[in-house]
């Protein structure tokens, strides 16, 4: 118990803090705090879950039929193909949501916590958002090739191969997209917000988000740079629509857009089965380089613009506006 002071000044609290309640172990508030597990703990929780099955999921499918040979070719090969893309992100998606499953039940959340609803699930604003991206990835090479960096010389598939290798890679960066924009806008967004706010937590993971795009082959830090912004970019689309649906179909459009149709390096990979003969030819400041039109500095001005338009499309809803 404190002792009032005989100066009649108000009680000073103990060097340790307040007091606790009774029968509260000291221990408690290392992992607890007003809103349950502390957003630390959870944050090393989900990623400790993550990095585990991450490591667990490929041992067991490899043991399906046919799919270790697969696994052995994809492992020797630098080119991107549909079967990399379901096989490398579909197991860090799935190992995502079902970490996430995991938290929800830690945390007494749902998904839709998480900016991932069930009833949204590939309906309007996934689409909205596919639309979009490719429009935002068409925006781009059009600017490019407008300013004579950028040609086509005929395509490199048939009427069916083509048809073929759409289906998949859509297919494919869909669980590209689904990773990733679960990942770091859902996730990882979500728990972070609790503690820094929403727009200080989007800038964090921005920076993460780009710094994991250096350990692309033929990346670069102007490529990095971009993909920290359009992280940025897809954090306000979830703030505008509430979910991260929108980010998820823009985000597989761009890349689907940019690796299939365009025929061009996605982040400094190229890929195999890809529409077009096409090519870049210019400085590298306008093609982007190795690192194909992610490291051109006319994406900031698409991403500039896009960001706008989504102003535009999504008002701010009334709860968020401050």
């Amino acid at each position: 118990m404190t002792l009032e002071p005989l100066s009649g000044e108000p009680p000073q609290s103990s060097s340790n803090g307040p007091e606790l309640p009774p029968g509260e172990h000291p221990m408690t508030r290392i992992f607890l705090g007003p809103l349950g597990l502390r957003v630390g703990w959870r944050l090393v929780i989900a990623i400790s879950i993550w990095f585990v099955l991450s490591g667990i999921l490929p041992v067991l499918i490899i043991w399906i039929p046919g799919v270790r040979a697969m696994v052995a070719h994809l492992s020797a090969s630098l080119v991107l193909t549909p079967a990399t893309l379901l096989f490398g992100d579909g197991v860090t998606a799935t190992a995502a949501l079902i970490t996430a499953w995991v938290m929800s039940k830690i945390e007494d959340r749902s998904f839709a916590a998480y900016g991932l609803p069930g009833r949204e699930a590939f309906g309007k604003r996934f689409w909205q958002g596919a639309v979009y991206g490719f429009a935002m990835i068409s925006l781009l090479m059009g600017l490019i090739a407008a300013l004579h960096g950028f040609s086509v010389h005929g395509l490199t598939l048939n009427a069916l191969a083509a048809t073929k290798y759409g289906i998949l890679y859509f297919a494919g960066f869909i669980t590209v997209g689904l990773f990733e924009e679960f990942a770091f806008r859902g996730y990882l967004q979500s728990t972070l917000q609790l503690a820094a706010g929403f727009w200080p937590a989007a800038a964090i993971l921005a920076v993460a988000f780009g710094a994991i795009h250096l350990n692309n082959p033929g990346e670069a830090k102007y490529g990095a740079l971009m993909a920290g912004v359009f992280g940025l970019l897809a954090a306000f689309t979830l703030r505008r629509t509430g979910s991260i649906w929108f980010a998820i179909g823009l985000h597989t459009m761009w890349d689907w857009g940019e690796t299939f149709f365009y025929s061009v390096r996605d982040s400094g990979v190229p890929a195999a089965g890809h529409l077009m003969n096409s090519g870049f030819h210019g400085p590298t400041w306008l093609t982007g380089g190795t690192v194909g039109p992610e490291g051109s500095l006319i994406v900031f001005g698409v991403l500039g613009i896009s960001a706008l338009v989504i102003h535009f499309l999504f008002p701010a809803r009334k709860e968020l506006q401050l």
